[in-house]
């Protein structure tokens, strides 16, 4: 790990993605020798010294003023999810540490199943705040093409897209979706930063993935709650499915994630292809759990 904290290698990492011209400052001549703003530049912008802001980076001060994150925030030109990790790091550098979480729950209640299989034919399922993958309809776990390989215990979102022979096939930006998806990371770590089965999941992804490991150090947070996503599924072809992600309350961190299609659309003819499977295959309930 680099020199100082958490929250001053996040501060290094979002100030690196900040150039001059974004925050009003001339760029200058010849080649900057720090990536986006120097240390200086956004101390003057935040209205702090340099001496202090220096500090903070290096771990030396771990508790600014509220009005000193705010201006940080605004400088770094953060989201709102991403301030609010800051204000996360602040706190846990302060020594203000969340009480732990007893970890993510992967017992699927009975009536959220029963409620996967009411939304057929629309693709669902449910994931752990982890990402991994407790239960799905049928055209759900279809959309995954491959998923099923893996034992159970392995069925996570994000490692098989970053690691799953089909993951980087399966979407046609599958760029953003990289981008998106560790930024989600970061956020989920905001909210449980001792998870182990996260731990767990960095720990796999930075050694295996550089493009993981180089997006995870971008230090971008986005916590994702809906969209589109354009598969390129070697079933049913290329298909623009809108998504919603919405928590399960009493589960700690569970989420269901639907997708769905205008029907009469070739988009919609595609989704309804992923429900027509073989009678041989095993149910959702069976499939999920093998």
């Amino acid at each position: 790990m680099s020199e100082g904290t958490e929250l001053g290698r996040f501060l290094r990492a979002r100030r690196g993605q900040i150039g001059p011209r974004e925050v009003g400052l001339p760029a200058g001549t010849g080649i900057r020798r720090t990536p986006g703003l120097r240390r200086e530049e956004l101390a003057t912008l935040a209205g702090v010294s340099v001496d202090y802001y220096t500090r903070l980076e290096r771990g030396r001060e771990t508790r600014p003023s509220p009005a000193v994150v705010a201006a940080l925030g605004e400088v770094l030109r953060l989201t709102p999810d991403a301030l609010r990790r800051l204000h996360e790091l602040v706190a846990l550098a302060a020594g203000q540490a969340p009480a732990p979480s007893p970890g993510p729950s992967r017992a699927v209640r009975e009536s959220v199943r029963t409620l996967l299989e009411t939304l057929r034919p629309a693709p669902a399922y449910v994931v752990s705040s982890a990402n991994d993958l407790l239960a799905a309809n049928r055209p759900g776990l279809r959309l995954l093409p491959g998923i099923t390989d893996w034992p159970p215990e392995r069925r996570n979102l994000t490692r098989y897209l970053f690691l799953h022979p089909m993951g980087r096939s399966l979407y046609r930006d599958w760029e953003e979706m990289a981008a998106h998806s560790a930024a989600h990371l970061r956020a989920i770590a905001g909210a449980d930063p001792d998870m182990p089965e996260l731990d767990r999941l960095v720990g796999e992804l930075v050694l295996k993935s550089p493009e993981f490991a180089r997006l995870w150090e971008r230090y971008d947070v986005r916590a994702r709650g809906g969209g589109h996503k354009h598969f390129r599924h070697p079933e049913v072809g290329s298909m623009r499915l809108s998504f919603e992600v919405m928590e399960i309350l009493r589960t700690n961190g569970q989420r269901l994630v639907t997708y769905q299609a205008p029907p009469g659309t070739p988009d919609h003819d595609a989704l309804l292809l992923l429900d027509m499977a073989s009678p041989r295959e095993p149910s959702p309930a069976e499939e999920a759990e093998r």
